[in-house]
Order: structure tokens, then sequence, then C-alpha cells
């Protein structure tokens, strides 16, 4: 069959441009045309197509069995019929001889099938691209364009490709304008035939981690430690850090120069509250930081059980439970261990009970 040099021009300039293999995208072609192939000839078990590499030219051969007596024509030829069509080769009886069949306007359903294939190809090696991307990018920050609320959820563009901020991911109470821009922590990147279907999130704990590491360049390289991290998202973090440098002080490094550095991520997170303590391998020590601002009078520690016992000057009680517990509860949550708070009227003379966070 005539040749198709456009067509090897082409695919030529596609792996060049779009980086697909050119020899991908052929025998994709082959196997489509085998597929085409059984509309014609009605079975398609025994057919072979072979596009020349060099020309483009498309042909078609049915592979036949060489026998004495034919019973199937479509799958046997005579030795008689092979030693006719091929007086230059030797065949005897079992051999597989290779007839042409290319139909007569074949090129034309070849060009036809060779556009869809490339179509398709170049679709899905793009959306592979995306995803790889994208995927990347699983478990970090990345700022999206607010598109538009679709149901209670959100549409966020993330430049090529559109997230989802679900309403379970949403703070409570926060509204988006379109075209405002928002950070965000991406939960799961999924591949689908569409392309791939990303998840945000903006309660999410690592979020706040991962902005301080975008904020502080002593997070990011490490000298600082975000050794464990509570949230009530839109409410209130708290966040343990340590120092790997004696002469950083790792509060004060999140923190930042007449608190700038932290006030910069209570803006992107709409003025939810941060407070930042220091780190202790001393569990009594870490719950009397955890439950800061309160004043704390005495911690004793239950390892074993994961519990602790403290004792709060009666004025401090409420600031130590925090409002609906909150405080307490994210103590409770940072250093891993159940929290039973008293006041010292409490715990000398008084019968009243004490708040315990579980």
């Amino acid at each position: 069959m005539e040749g198709n040099k456009e067509l090897i021009e082409a695919l030529n300039q596609i792996e060049k441009e779009k980086d697909i293999s050119k020899e991908i995208l052929l025998e994709a072609m082959e196997n489509s045309l085998v597929a085409a192939c059984k509309n014609h000839f009605g079975k398609a078990d025994n057919i072979k197509v072979n596009i020349d590499r060099t020309t483009g030219a498309v042909s078609v051969f049915a592979e036949r069995e060489v026998v004495e007596t034919v019973e199937d024509p479509v799958m046997q030829i005579s030795l008689a019929d092979a030693k006719m069509k091929f007086p230059k080769k030797k065949y005897d009886i079992g051999d597989i001889v290779q007839v042409e069949v290319t139909p007569k306007n074949f090129g034309r359903i070849a060009a036809q099938k060779a556009k869809q294939v490339v179509v398709q190809k170049i679709r899905e090696e793009e959306r592979k691209v995306l995803y790889n991307q994208y995927y990347s990018k699983e478990k970090d920050i990345v700022t999206g364009i607010v598109q538009r609320y679709v149901g209670s959820n959100v549409s966020i563009n993330l430049g090529k490709v559109d997230a989802v901020l679900t309403e379970n991911e949403q703070i409570r109470g926060e509204v988006f304008r379109p075209t405002e821009r928002v950070k965000l922590y991406v939960l799961e990147v999924k591949d689908t035939t569409k392309g791939p279907r990303i998840t945000v999130s903006r309660t999410h704990p690592e979020l706040v981690k991962r902005l301080f590491e975008a904020e502080v360049t002593e997070v990011k390289d490490g000298t600082v430690e975000i050794k464990s991290i509570a949230r009530e998202a839109g409410a209130r973090t708290k966040m343990a850090v340590a120092s790997n440098d004696p002469n950083v002080d790792p509060v004060g490094a999140c923190v930042g120069l007449n608190g700038a550095r932290v006030n910069a991520i209570v803006n992107e997170l709409r003025n939810e509250k941060i407070d930042i303590i220091n780190w202790s391998d001393d569990p009594a020590t870490l719950i009397e930081n955890a439950l800061s601002p309160a004043k704390v009078i005495s911690v004793e520690v239950d390892t074993e059980e994961m519990s602790a016992k403290v004792i709060v000057p009666d004025y401090q009680l409420s600031l130590a439970i925090g409002r609906e517990g909150q405080n307490a509860r994210l103590a409770a949550r940072l250093t891993g261990y159940k929290i039973d708070i008293k006041s010292e009227s409490q715990v000398y003379g008084s019968y009243e009970e004490g708040y315990v966070e579980e």
C-alpha cells in the first residue's frame, strides 16, 4: 500500500514536543487497525497489521497455516496455493504463510484510526503528566484560586486543574469569595479518566505545620522541629517546638520579630489563635507548658496510665480549662496524656468535682 510520510513526520513532531514515544503510538495504531479489520473480515484472530516505520505504508496480512486439504479458507491455505503465490519460498505442511489482504480504501480507515489513536494517546499522556505533577504535591500545601461553590463544596483552581474543598474540610464559618487566593493542604490525589481528582483541606493540622515550614526558615532547614501539633480548626492550634541548636530559641523563631511570622500564619487562617510552646521530654514539664497561658502549681504524672493530675491556682482554673474545655482538650491531644485539672481549693478541702480531659 502507498506510503504516508506525513503520518511519520507528524509522529516525529509529537515525539519531540509531547515526549510521547513514536513506537508506542504506532503500536497503538496497529492494534486499533486490527480491531477495525474485524468489521471487514468478520474475524481478526489471524490478522496482523503492519505500519512501515519509514514510509508510513499500512499493510494487512492474514496468517494462514499450510495444509494438504483446506477446511477453513480464512485460517488455512493449501500447499499448492502457497507454492503458487510464493514461488521463491519453500513451504511445508504446518508452516505459517502471511498473505496480504489489505482491503481497498483501507488508507482512509487507517488515517481516521491514526488520528483517533494519536488524540487519545496525547490525552492519556497529558493526564498522566498532570497526575504525576500533582501527586508529588500530596501532603504538601498549595495556593489555589477560589472558583465557585458547588453545593456546599468549593471548587478551587490550582493552575492546570481544579481541586475540591469538601464541606468536611472547610473551617466552620469560613466564607470564600470568587478569585480569592487561599492556601490549602493536599489530602489526596486520585487518577481518574477525567484527570487527577484532588481533595484539599483547610482543617488538617498539617496545614499549620506546612505554613510554618514556609514562613520560618529555621523550621524548613530542620534547626527548629515541630514535635507535636493539636488543632481545632478556626479556633485554636497548640504546637510544641524544640531546637536542635542551643543558640536558637524555637518559640522565638516561630513567633518572629514583633510576632511577624506567627501573625502571617494567623492571618492566613483567618485569626485562628496559635499557642507555641517549648517541647520537653519530661512529661510533667510538657504538660505544664501545654496548659499555657494558664499558670500551674504542680503536675503529677502516671506514665503507665498516660494520665496526669494538675493543680492550678483558683483564679487560673477557668483559664486552664479554657472556653468549653478547649485549652485542656488541646493540651491533652498535644501531649497524649489524659489530664485531670483541679484548683487549689478543690484539692485542699473543697468537694467540687474537677475537670477531666479524656
